[in-house]
This record gives structure tokens, C-alpha cells and sequence, in this order.
């Protein structure tokens, strides 16, 4: 995911085996060998809107795997598109049917909005994961009295119940870490995000602590920009970057908003962030003085 090495940083390698595919992955393989297949044989978007009673529109997203698809309606544009060999027609349906089975965050749709829905698939199935936190500690990284702190934050009004399930949903999201060929996760955090905690100093101690155990794990990274950096490269807000094994499935960049979230995936958007990003470890301090920041930051709570 990146150029080259950062000093004091460790490397962002793949991983040796692929995660396991989820629905929102199998989505955009499927996108991507539908839009090969059909720029292939010069079919515009909307005569492969027509041939499934759809518009362009549905098509583009169906490309970006962006919503889920019908059987019938990938048939439909194998026709079109010539595809008259049963074994490649039966591995297109198949992948269409893989891709229909929701995945274990489906569970929770009543307090997962749909636009998030999107990330926790791309989240599971990466093999490298970057953050950038201004705010917050990563969610793969906080501890439950954590999370429960920010989420009564942005959510007041919920009843206890609810702020119980947010919390046991965003522990289910860590569980990725413990697979046992777990994405690589480089955060780099503001120094605010460790002084100011959510809750009480108890609450901070605790996920200090967390930190400190997760660092030295070798699929984590951790590094931390000091007040002393002044200004910088991500002046615009926290972001993430995740990549993937398959080679059709472009790295995309996740930023979220209060209500939505921005996905990018063009060539130039994920440079431009992938630079941001080198830029914000070189200002950093380098990974190796993470501990000795946390320990020095854990004695002042």
C-alpha cells in the first residue's frame, strides 16, 4: 500500500493467503467481469440497461458492486454480451449467488446504517488496513468501556440497550484481528486522540493498556503525530485506506461523515491520499517510540 518503507515505521506487506471473500467483495469481482465483458464487446451502459429493463445508472452501479444483482438479470447480460459457454456462464451465476450471502454485520441493520454497511464488508476482507485519527482511537483498536464512551457521545439520546448493541457490534469487527491470517493495521493518531479521553482517566488507562498489548503484535502498526508537529499533511479530517488480494479490487479510501460516508477508488484519489498518508508517517514519530509515547501518556491520566 505504500512506495516505500517509512522510517521507524514497519513495512505494510500483503498478507500470504487471502482473507475470506465477503458479499461486498464478491460484489465488485462480479462489477468488474460484468464491465470487462461488455466494454469488451462495445456495449454502451444503456443498451445493457435496456436488455435487463434497467437504466445506465443501475448498470454503472452494478459494475461498482454497488448494490446486490439478480440472477436472471446477470444471465440476461451474459446473452447480450455473447458468454454461450456453460462452465464460464455457471461460474458467473455462481459468484452471483456467493454474493448474495449476507455477511454476520447483516445482524445488526437496525443500528448499522447501509452506507456503513459497505466498510465492515471492505474492512473484513482487506489484507492491509490504514487509518488516520484525529479524534478517536480506531475502532479495531478500542476497548468495550471505550467504545462504549464515544458512543454515548454521538449517540444521547439512545436507550442503554442500544448503546449495548452498538458496542457488542463494534467488538464483532475485532474479531478480524484474531483470524488467523489478519489484516496488516497501520494507524497513525493525533497526540489529542490519547490525551483527551471520552470517558474517565479510568477509561483511558484501560485503553492505553489495549494499545500497548496490540503494538506488539506484528500485523499492527501504531504511530503517533505529536502536538510538536504543528500543522500538516491531513489537515482535512481522519480517513482510511484498505487494500485487497484479488488484483481486480482497487485499493479505496473510506471517509466518513456524520450522516454518510465518501468511498473513492480512482487511481488518482488513492495516490493522493496513499502520499498524505507517507507524508503524516515521515511527521509522525517513528513506530519503535510508540510504546515509550504511551507509557509516558498513560503516567499523566
Amino acid at each position: 500500500m505504500t512506495t516505500a518503507p517509512t522510517e521507524g515505521a514497519q513495512p505494510h506487506p500483503r498478507t500470504p493467503t487471502a482473507p475470506p471473500r465477503t458479499s461486498t467483495v464478491l460484489r465488485i469481482l462480479l462489477g468488474t467481469q460484468l464491465r470487462r465483458l461488455r466494454e469488451s464487446r462495445h456495449i454502451t451502459l444503456e443498451e445493457a440497461g435496456h436488455a435487463i429493463r434497467a437504466s445506465h445508472s443501475k448498470i454503472s452501479r452494478m459494475e461498482l458492486g454497488r448494490v446486490s444483482v439478480r440472477g436472471r438479470d446477470v444471465a440476461d447480460l451474459l446473452t447480450l454480451y455473447g458468454v454461450a459457454d456453460e462452465g464460464e456462464r455457471a461460474a458467473m451465476l455462481a459468484l452471483v449467488s456467493e454474493a448474495s450471502v449476507p455477511g454476520w454485520w447483516h445482524n445488526y441493520g437496525d443500528i448499522v446504517p447501509s452506507w456503513f454497511e459497505a466498510y465492515v464488508g471492505l474492512e473484513q476482507a482487506a489484507t492491509g488496513i490504514r487509518n488516520y485519527e484525529v479524534q478517536f482511537v480506531p475502532g479495531l483498536f478500542q476497548t468495550a468501556d471505550y467504545a462504549r464512551s464515544v458512543i454515548r457521545l454521538g449517540h444521547p439520546d439512545a436507550r442503554p440497550e442500544e448503546i449495548e448493541r452498538r458496542v457488542e457490534f463494534r467488538m464483532a469487527r475485532q474479531r478480524v484481528l484474531d483470524d488467523p491470517n489478519p489484516p496488516h493495521v497501520w494507524a497513525v493518531v493525533d497526540e489529542s486522540v490519547l490525551r483527551r479521553s471520552p470517558g474517565s482517566p479510568a477509561v483511558m488507562r484501560g485503553q492505553i493498556d489495549r494499545l500497548l498489548e496490540l503494538v506488539a503484535r506484528p500485523d499492527v502498526t501504531l504511530q503517533v503525530v505529536p502536538f510538536s508537529a504543528g500543522g500538516h499533511a491531513a489537515a482535512g479530517g481522519p480517513f482510511s485506506i484498505l487494500r485487497f488480494a484479488e488484483p481486480d479490487i482497487p485499493d479505496v479510501v473510506y471517509l466518513e461523515q456524520l450522516t454518510s460516508a465518501v468511498y473513492l477508488d480512482k487511481r488518482d484519489d488513492v495516490d493522493h491520499y496513499l502520499a498524505v498518508m507517507e507524508r503524516l508517517c515521515i511527521t509522525a514519530k517513528p513506530a519503535t517510540d510508540s510504546r515509550r509515547v504511551l507509557h509516558e501518556i498513560s503516567v499523566d491520566l
